[in-house]
């Protein structure tokens, strides 16, 4: 009897200290539990690296670079970054464009490893509130908690968006220029004209003009021309070989540092901090206040004072048989 009732509890204290000691107690067994699951010491916290070791790379495997690095939405994007005044050696503006345009679809798989992060970790306190054996018979203390704890999450996960978001705007705020010095050059240069040539080439210019010869001459190009070919597909279709190149490395170096940041932010801050702002509001309650989180189940109560009152008839009986044993 003795032990069913140390299962069912035993009766709360009056005074206050008491009562915010009973409480501190109940959120660190709670706490105790929760940590247990991100430690591995209990199932549900390696769901945690499911996030990143599936989740993440398949949602970077699933982004749109290739519809985004086509050849004519290259052309495209070059050609309006140039404006009026089309590239002589390289289209630092065009590659920009197209990179900072790629890197923005990193924001979702990274939102979306917050987000997923942010549910394993309010379901492992769904289940820390249920494995915690002592809180069972404090429903108003266990909905405070779970409410305090949700809260809490809910802040982490801000700051990890924050941050998640951060590191893609830095790689599309800062390029790693030495990545595209090590690229070959985007076009070989012709073999010059000799010199007689070059003469030859003006003296005929000279005695037939282009409209003489019946070629407008807008129309009209130079065969020895360097730049003849340099806006051919070829070009364009290395330009974009180039910028997913730059952003395939950006993606292996996200793959890493993204999970770091959740994992600093959220996972990190969940096993020291969860409970930190609810401790600070707890020391300031009154006692009425102490006492109704301390509401019992009724149900758990009414069993436990019939207990109480079985258990302490056994006791007085006890005594009495032992006396009269005594007095023979």
């Amino acid at each position: 009897m003795e032990a069913e009732l140390d299962r069912l509890g035993r009766p709360i204290a009056i005074d206050e200290g008491a009562k915010l000691y009973t409480i501190l107690e109940l959120c660190r067994a709670f706490d105790k539990i929760f940590k247990e699951h991100l430690d591995g010491g209990r199932a549900g916290g390696d769901r945690i690296y499911g996030v990143f070791d599936n989740q993440l790379p398949a949602a970077l495997r699933k982004l749109p670079f290739d519809r985004h690095l086509s050849l004519p939405n290259v052309k495209k994007i070059v050609s309006e970054s140039d404006g009026y005044q089309p590239h002589l050696i390289a289209p630092e503006q065009g590659y920009r464009r197209l990179i900072e345009g790629s890197l923005s679809y990193f924001r979702g798989p990274a939102e979306a490893s917050v987000d997923a992060v942010h549910f394993v970790l309010k379901e492992l306190v769904r289940k820390s509130i249920g494995e915690t054996k002592e809180l069972r018979r404090f429903p108003s203390l266990q909905a405070t908690l779970a409410a305090a704890a949700t809260e809490a999450l809910e802040k982490f996960r801000a700051e990890s968006k924050k941050t998640v978001i951060r590191l893609v705007d830095m790689e599309s705020s800062y390029l790693t220029v030495d990545f595209f010095r090590k690229l070959p050059l985007e076009f070989e240069n012709g073999p010059a004209p000799s010199p007689a040539t070059d003469r030859r080439a003006v003296s005929a210019d000279r005695r037939n003009p282009p409209s003489d010869r019946g070629i407008p001459s807008a129309e009209r190009g130079n065969p020895t021309d360097p730049l003849g070919d340099r806006y051919g597909d070829a070009h364009f279709r290395r330009i974009g070989s180039n910028v997913s190149s730059y952003i395939g490395m950006v993606s292996d170096t996200l793959k890493v540092t993204i999970p770091k940041a959740v994992v600093y932010c959220q996972v990190k801050e969940a096993r020291n901090n969860l409970l930190h702002y609810f401790y600070t509001q707890i020391g300031r309650k009154e006692g009425k206040q102490l006492g109704d989180l301390l509401d019992e189940d009724p149900s758990l109560m009414s069993q436990r004072q019939e207990l109480a009152k079985r258990l302490e008839l056994y006791k007085k009986a006890k005594d009495e048989i032992e006396s009269a044993v005594l007095v023979r």
